[in-house]
């Protein structure tokens, strides 16, 4: 799978780590990696990784990041970190969005692809079909977004890994957590599992000022030890809604039909299967004219 930066129309092929490379490759052909599989998702491993990855000795995989990824440790409240989580939490000095009510802006940071949801609520992710009820286990619940959009924002390893509110607006004081596995989410795995119907993850309902009430969740992923929310009620627009532990993740939205006309570039990417870069903050639509 390829992703496209918006700002130089450039693509770039998503990248696999070794880890992912060994754990999913042919994996139907060895009952071995199947085995090796069961072990790296569970919980259990993620707890005891997430103890060296928060202790000083994996301070030596930073700056290989870095590096690698060109990342400007200037923008950060921090140039240097006490481990490799310490980095991966980084807090950005300024979050720039448009704050207009009639934009509406990206969550996180990350490539971004948007769905159609059909009249029978499925949509099609790598030509895996996925039934919203899948998801979110509450078919009543995601009834009124049938006709609307998914949007689901991929962060890579390397992404700033906190995300916002998309818009001023109210929390449902409803918090619902669905246990599951830690697959990854790189493309690799959504071959071989239906990754987003199987992975640990959580959900709210956002009661937004200019957007309907959109559905957002997170989705933990290979090697995340914990999504953590923080416990908002009332909430504005760029506002922290929480930040992920070490791994890649995903956040997806739910959105409200005739609420949002997205960016056209956007669309048909996704119509493409191609992932668009996106920015903390960047506006991808506008609110529609009721």
């Amino acid at each position: 799978m390829n992703f496209l930066f918006r700002t130089n129309n450039k693509h770039k092929q998503v990248t696999t780590s070794w880890l992912q490379k060994f754990l999913y490759q042919d994996i139907q052909k060895k009952w071995w990696k199947r085995f090796l599989l069961r072990i790296f998702i569970s919980r259990i491993f993620s707890k005891i990784f997430s103890f060296y990855l928060n202790s000083i000795f994996s301070r030596i995989h930073v700056k290989k990041i870095i590096v690698k990824n060109h990342i400007n440790t200037s923008l950060f409240t921090q140039n240097s970190f006490k481990s490799y989580n310490d980095f991966f939490i980084r807090v950005y000095k300024k979050i720039n969005f448009d704050a207009s009510r009639l934009t509406f802006i990206s969550p996180g940071e990350g490539q971004i692809r948007i769905f159609n949801i059909n009249a029978d609520s499925f949509f099609n992710i790598k030509n895996t079909s996925y039934h919203l009820n899948d998801l979110f286990k509450n078919d009543y619940l995601v009834k009124k977004y049938l006709n609307g959009f998914l949007v689901m924002l991929r962060l890579q390893i390397f992404d700033y890994h906190r995300y916002i509110f998309v818009d001023h607006g109210i929390q449902d004081e409803k918090h619902v957590k669905i246990k599951g596995r830690l697959h990854t989410v790189n493309p690799i795995a959504f071959k071989y599992f239906n990754v987003f119907s199987e992975n640990s993850r959580e959900y709210t309902v956002l009661k937004t000022c200019n957007f309907g009430d959109i559905i957002q969740m997170e989705v933990g992923a290979l090697l995340v030890g914990k999504i953590n929310n923080h416990p908002i009620r009332s909430f504005q627009k760029g506002q922290e809604k929480g930040f992920f532990s070490f791994g890649g993740s995903v956040i997806v939205l739910l959105i409200e039909p005739n609420k949002i006309k997205f960016n056209q570039l956007i669309l048909n990417n996704s119509q493409m299967g191609v992932e668009t870069k996106v920015n903390i903050g960047e506006t991808i639509g506008f609110k529609l004219k009721n």
